[in-house]
């Protein structure tokens, strides 16, 4: 599929992730419709500074909604589900919204893709579905373990999507991407906060575990990912993943953070920040030959590389002040 001149829509458009895809298929020649979450300060979220262009129209609502989710999907050739409650730690104490918006939310936008006859419906899925590896690296063939009602969520999520693939014919691709990180990435996130404490002037800063390992892909890249399983018809009924095939610890991470910013600082380590024992997912690393198969896409941008670019962006004072460094952002 060649997505010049695509009508498409983009869920959780004002998101980090979403925000970032929005701009590269503005810059491939789409036509996006974009949603962001209705608030009551008609804030877009990161599209907020995006410069308007007529290819581009920002709408508000919610998809827990259905008649909102056939009204957006109406006329667009592609859908982008990015859309989802995403933070871990919330999933513990709101595990209800998490149904509600990324599985209900998600058979939602599936409904509505199909009624309107979209040619592609690309499912925002997690490397969390696969919770900790029982063999590495992981490819899209590891069972899936639901250690956090979050994990749960976007399982449902992803089956409801593949099931409307198997029983209706809806071109569903789902996009499995491990941990993206770059430019926007909220404070509940290990990389921007490691970065916000220390740009602050703290001393000593406060992080959960430092063991486990993840595989951190840049935003970019990641999103490059997306668009090109969008392409992909091979990919059409699927789940690939998206990641870089390099595993780091949290601890590993951290010291080339401070190697890179100059700093000093000390570690303690909080248990508020620790999830439940079993919940934890200590090892991720993802095998994307799939992908690569597939598509040709590979990552273009080193961890260091992408760190260093994260680090300026955060470290702009426009941009730090946003982040609360001293709030524990769950």
């Amino acid at each position: 599929m060649n997505l010049k001149g695509k009508k498409v829509l983009v869920t959780g458009a004002g998101g980090f992730i979403g925000s970032h895809l929005v701009e590269l298929l503005l810059t491939l020649g789409c036509s996006v419709r974009a949603l962001v979450h209705y608030n009551s300060f008609n804030s877009w979220g990161w599209l907020d500074g995006i410069a308007p262009v007529p290819e581009l129209h920002i709408v508000s609502g919610d998809i827990r909604d259905p008649y909102l989710c056939a009204q957006i999907t109406k006329d667009m050739e592609v859908v982008f589900h990015l859309a989802a409650l995403i933070g871990i730690p919330y999933s513990y104490a709101a595990p209800a919204s998490y149904i509600e918006t990324n599985v209900q939310g998600t058979l939602n936008m599936c409904q509505a893709a199909l009624k309107n006859n979209c040619q592609r419906f690309i499912q925002t899925s997690t490397s969390e579905v696969y919770g900790t590896a029982r063999r590495v690296p992981i490819d899209e063939e590891h069972p899936l373990q639901p250690q956090s009602p979050y994990s749960a969520s976007k399982i449902g999520a992803d089956m409801i999507a593949r099931s409307h693939y198997h029983a209706y014919k809806l071109p569903v691709v789902v996009a499995r991407p491990f941990n993206t990180y770059g430019p926007r990435q909220s404070a509940r996130a290990v990389i921007p906060t490691v970065i916000g404490q220390i740009a602050s002037g703290a001393e000593e800063i406060n992080l959960g575990d430092l063991r486990p390992t993840r595989d951190f892909n840049y935003v970019k890249d990641t999103c490059a990912g997306f668009v090109a399983l969008a392409k992909c018809d091979a990919a059409v009924g699927d789940s690939i993943n998206i990641g870089s095939n390099r595993e780091i610890s949290i601890g590993e991470t951290v010291q080339i953070i401070k190697k890179q910013m100059g700093s000093a600082i000390r570690i303690n380590q909080q248990k508020e920040r620790m999830r439940p024992g079993d919940s934890e997912v200590q090892r991720l690393w993802c095998d994307n030959h799939k992908i690569q198969k597939l598509t040709g896409w590979s990552p273009g941008t080193s961890f260091e590389e992408g760190l260093q670019k994260t680090i300026t962006w955060i470290t702009n004072p426009a941009n730090l002040v946003k982040f609360k460094p001293a709030i524990y952002n769950v």
